[in-house]
């Protein structure tokens, strides 16, 4: 196997996939070709080219820093619903609390959703950080492969109220919503 590196390019972060790490994506031979999709999120760059990309921390990443124009958005989105509801819950703790959004096995659908508060002191190194206006939401790696694009929302509404999960990476969805089925 060659000794070129992958960068996978996401908006909170950019990390090299190497022999030891396999690609889940095929990509092209030729490392100067462009004919890249606009919202693809990965693209390969020679070794050479690896030295001259900036990088950027993950842990210091705001989703609201980024500038409009350049069209990034972050990992996992929240809706102003959502937002103030997880605020309103994180303020009765008094504490420095984050949002842990992850997935595991069970479900209707095969996978589940998870959400609790933990203090951020508890973030694991290789977690990613997504920082919405102080509210910070980190999610381990493995979660983050089927949570990636994900859009958290929040409903008062007395029938079908409380957290919704839109999930570009779901292919079936149970009917409560609160678990789904993704293909790797």
């Amino acid at each position: 196997m060659s000794s070129e590196k992958f960068l996978v390019s996401s908006p909170m972060a950019f990390s090299a996939v190497t022999p030891h790490m396999p690609s889940l994506l095929r990509l092209p031979k030729n490392p100067l070709s462009v004919s890249i999709h606009p919202n693809s999120i990965s693209f390969r760059i020679s070794q050479s080219n690896l030295s001259l990309r900036k990088p950027i921390s993950v842990r210091s990443a705001s989703a609201t820093a980024a500038p409009a124009t350049e069209g990034i958005a972050p990992a996992i989105l929240l809706t102003n619903d959502a937002l103030k509801h997880l605020n309103k819950m994180r303020s009765q703790h008094n504490e420095d609390l984050c949002l842990r959004i992850g997935v595991k096995q069970g479900g209707c659908s095969g996978m589940s959703y998870t959400m609790e508060f933990e203090n951020r002191a508890n973030a694991r190194p290789d977690d990613s950080v997504i920082e919405y206006n102080g509210f910070v939401i980190v999610c381990d790696p493995k979660s983050l492969l089927f949570l990636y694009g994900m859009q958290l929302d929040y409903s008062d509404a007395l029938i079908g109220g409380g957290f919704s999960f839109k999930n570009p990476n779901a292919t079936q969805t149970c009917g409560c919503g609160k678990s789904f089925a993704a293909e790797m």
